[in-house]
């Protein structure tokens, strides 16, 4: 793994000391909605590409690169910092016999141990946000990509109506802070998620850094009232 800074390992131990609860805290304070939001945003890049080659950046316990063989890809790579997390999914997917099709690597998202051009579709759900250099990860996440591949990006935002956006920001950053510290035991980890989100740049913000990066045919789809979004880059 390249040298890291000293914010990306401080995420990677607070990842790694939640990693046992996060797939539970991940479904029961999203109330299941987590898994249709990854559907989604699955079934979306299956409309842009046939992908032979696919990369899932930021893959934690392994759950949207799963949700990937669904697009009947080859073979799929995920990458973390966090190896707990790692562990966590390659014990997913031996247990479901896929070992042969999806492997888990240990690397740092804004240095990425690829070579240009060889991923068909380069996705990461919900870990963008955690990049110490926003631009510097989308642009090694672009890359990678091949020609005319896919770059796919699920995170969380904000709504845009206002009495929705109150109610979630109240449930963000009060009650959901509270249940993660009192079931994962860890008192900042579950702070630092709404804190992330609300410093992360708003949709327009965000697609003009794909196209920065140097993606195409950039898009962005709202979820379950702008709580989360799919943004899409094509790279010409």
């Amino acid at each position: 793994m390249s040298e890291t800074s000293k914010q990306e390992r401080d995420i990677a131990v607070m990842f790694d000391s939640i990693a046992g609860r996060y797939d539970f805290l991940n479904h029961l304070l999203s109330l299941g909605i987590d898994r249709r939001w990854r559907r989604k945003a699955i079934r979306t890049a299956g409309k842009l590409v046939k992908p032979s080659a696919v990369l899932d950046v930021a893959t934690g316990t392994a759950d949207f690169a799963i949700d990937a063989l669904r697009l009947g890809p080859v073979k799929i790579t995920g990458l973390d910092i966090s190896g707990k997390m790692l562990e966590l999914g390659r014990e997913k997917i031996r247990k479901r016999k896929l070992d042969e099709r999806i492997e888990l690597v240990r690397g740092d998202s804004l240095a990425l141990p690829f070579a240009d051009d060889s991923f068909d579709l380069v996705m990461s759900a919900f870990g963008v946000r955690n990049f110490s250099d926003l631009f510097r990860g989308i642009s090694e996440m672009t890359r990678v990509t091949a020609k005319n591949g896919v770059v796919l990006v699920l995170e969380f935002s904000r709504p845009g109506n206002r009495l929705f956006r109150w109610l979630f920001e109240f449930y963000f950053f009060r009650i959901l802070p509270a249940i993660g510290r009192l079931v994962s035991g860890h008192k900042s980890a579950y702070k630092y998620l709404p804190v992330s989100v609300g410093g992360f740049p708003g949709r327009e913000e965000f697609a003009g850094l794909l196209r920065k990066a140097g993606l195409s045919d950039v898009k962005y789809r709202n979820l379950s009232g702008g709580i989360a979004v799919i943004y899409t880059g094509v790279k010409r």
